[in-house]
């Protein structure tokens, strides 16, 4: 019996370093009908080369200036759907991914009821036993919650097929069908929370999210945006959150959340200044500027199209 033709997209941006790793696990998985795609979004750092004399097999997307998260896996996604995938696999290039992960990944989606989304295990990629995430919570006030298994070792807890609320997309396998019928990544997250977004307008329309724990990947971590605790991070989330709450939640949840968010980030700038610890006070006075660019997106609707200037500073 042949297998759906999946397309593997790999994004990356001056990520070499972490392709080197990441590129290898990915040829050597199992499944028997998969193509890989690396999204090349605006790398200085010879990635164009590397790929072609490392993995010639590989479609390379080119991308110039860099689109971002959301704009770079789109234009994968894109280009994925035009060569005839029936399902993409979306994954981060700082990572490592188990032989198996992409069969399991296949047979939960073709198993279970209008399965939009599937994801597995992630691990950190330097405690190979120790969970970074096996879903995501729901939350009253961020909506989407904490990590689920998150610092946990794994002794077999979270070994059941289950549906969950939210996933990360370190890596997830998408429907093609669910792509057809509500489209990708909203370019207007240039980074964080483009997912968040992307399974609330699945949900909206009838699609799953599933987890299996035959699925296998381990994960280093922000590795492009200079770690999670980041200015650029701390910009960005802030940003994409209260676009999203703009876009999917009521008035009331919208004003609650920007409320709460605001005087958290104030007081924990001020309790960084009396720290004077000069890197979270980078990070959350960015924080800050995320909630001010999130409010001011509700006036312009204007699509972020890089890192902004004063937040490259801080970085």
């Amino acid at each position: 019996m042949i297998k759906p033709k999946v397309f593997v997209l790999v994004l990356s941006y001056n990520g070499k370093q972490w392709l080197k790793d990441c590129l290898p696990s990915v040829v050597a998985m199992d499944y028997a009908n998969f193509e890989t795609v690396v999204i090349d979004n605006g790398s200085t750092d010879d990635t164009q080369n590397f790929l072609r004399e490392t993995f010639p097999q590989m479609h390379v997307v080119t991308l110039q200036p860099n689109r971002g998260y959301a704009g770079g896996f789109d234009a994968g996604l894109e280009y994925a759907a035009q060569h005839g995938a029936e399902y993409f696999l979306v994954m981060n290039n700082d990572t490592v991914i188990d032989s198996h992960a992409l069969t399991a990944l296949v047979e939960t989606a073709q198993l279970q009821e209008r399965a939009g989304f599937v994801t597995g295990k992630v691990y950190f990629y330097d405690r190979r036993d120790v969970f970074q995430s096996v879903g995501k919570k729901d939350d009253p006030i961020t909506w989407i919650g904490h990590h689920i298994g998150y610092e946990e070792k794994d002794v077999g807890q979270y070994d059941k097929v289950n549906e969950r609320i939210f996933v990360d997309d370190i890596y997830t396998l998408v429907s093609r069908r669910m792509y057809d019928e509500i489209g990708g990544y909203d370019p207007q997250f240039y980074l964080q929370c483009e997912e968040f977004d992307w399974q609330l307008r699945a949900k909206k329309a009838n699609w799953k999210i599933y987890y299996t724990p035959d699925a296998k990947l381990w994960h280093r971590g922000s590795a492009s945006t200079g770690g999670l605790g980041s200015p650029i991070v701390n910009f960005f989330l802030e940003r994409s959150r209260m676009i999203v709450f703009a876009k999917h939640a009521s008035a009331l949840r919208y004003i609650r959340y920007t409320v709460w968010s605001a005087f958290r980030a104030a007081y924990r700038l001020i309790w960084a200044m009396l720290q004077m610890d000069s890197f979270k006070i980078k990070a959350r006075a960015a924080r800050i500027l995320g909630i001010a660019a999130g409010v001011f997106w509700l006036i312009s609707h204007r699509p972020a199209t890089g890192i902004p200037w004063v937040i490259q500073k801080l970085s």
